[in-house]
């Protein structure tokens, strides 16, 4: 019997050890995957990408939420650097409703400016800073940012262009939630885009049926923070105007001969601690052919 209690008092000693083991590989896992960036790339084969445009470098920045990565977000200029995108693009939430510090982002723009052109479209959080946008805004442009409000710019390359097309948030407009995917899909009808390569941003993922019913080839987006607590094979737990276990969480996602790219973001809001979730910066590389 003695023996056979000193194995039991071995089996539950290890448990606990392996237990506690366990317990501080999650933690370092968790701290380690808030407060690094990683980058993930994606090539999108379209056949009807202009031949220009074949190797068009695009790197995504979204949800920064004010975050800060290295002094002045030095982390994140050094992964731009590293890339030399031939564009850089900002899809929503620069910065956040609850701490804005415009400093910040004007900071990341300004550095950003100098590796490649910046755009940017809004997200729910520079609607929900009020007055404070237009003193954000000014100093973003000052920089050379340009924002796309509902509006198209043709970037060009050798003999052929592609259009880039941005998209307010609808916060702006106080647009109840089940009418935001009707109203992009209205926006979009009302620009009467003509034939050819179109790249839209736009910060919201769940208006993706819109954007397809408008043959957008590429989609942009960001706002659902990788459902924030990610599970093996399942993904997200939660995200904005998603709810439970979102559909559009991060990734690629397909429909008809549209393709849509959501980021998980780089900042917190709300819930201050990403799990299984690592912060990343899009690279995404545009091939004319698979």
């Amino acid at each position: 019997m003695q023996i056979i209690s000193k194995i039991s008092i071995k089996k539950k000693n290890l448990i606990l050890v392996i237990g506690i083991i366990l317990l501080v590989v999650f933690i370092g896992h968790t701290i380690w995957g808030n407060i690094t960036v990683g980058t993930t790339y994606y090539k999108v084969y379209k056949e009807n990408l202009p031949a220009s445009f074949d190797g068009f470098v695009i790197a995504q920045i979204s949800d920064l939420h004010n975050g800060e990565f290295g002094k002045d977000n030095s982390r994140i200029i050094k992964i731009l650097k590293e890339e030399q995108p031939d564009i850089i693009v900002i899809t929503g939430d620069l910065v956040d409703s609850n701490r804005t510090d415009i400093e910040i982002a004007v900071n990341l723009v300004e550095e950003a400016k100098k590796i490649a052109p910046c755009y940017f479209v809004t997200g729910n959080h520079e609607a929900w800073i009020g007055a404070t946008y237009d003193q954000l805004e000014n100093q973003l442009h000052n920089y050379g940012l340009v924002t796309l409000h509902d509006e198209v710019v043709i970037l060009s390359k050798g003999n052929d262009s592609i259009m880039l097309i941005g998209l307010d948030d609808p916060d702006f407009a106080r647009v109840p939630s089940d009418e935001q995917a009707s109203m992009f899909e209205r926006k979009l009808r009302d620009m009467k885009l003509p034939v050819g390569f179109k790249i839209l941003l736009s910060h919201r993922p769940e208006a993706f049926s819109s954007y397809v019913a408008n043959d957008i080839d590429l989609v942009l987006s960001g706002h659902a923070h990788g459902g924030q607590f990610r599970f093996p094979l399942i993904g997200g737990l939660v995200a904005p105007n998603q709810g439970l276990f979102p559909r559009y969480d991060g990734g690629m996602y397909t429909q008809a001969t549209s393709l849509m790219i959501v980021s998980r973001g780089i900042g917190n809001s709300i819930i201050p601690v990403r799990i299984n979730n690592r912060p990343e910066l899009v690279i995404v590389e545009l091939k004319s052919q698979d």
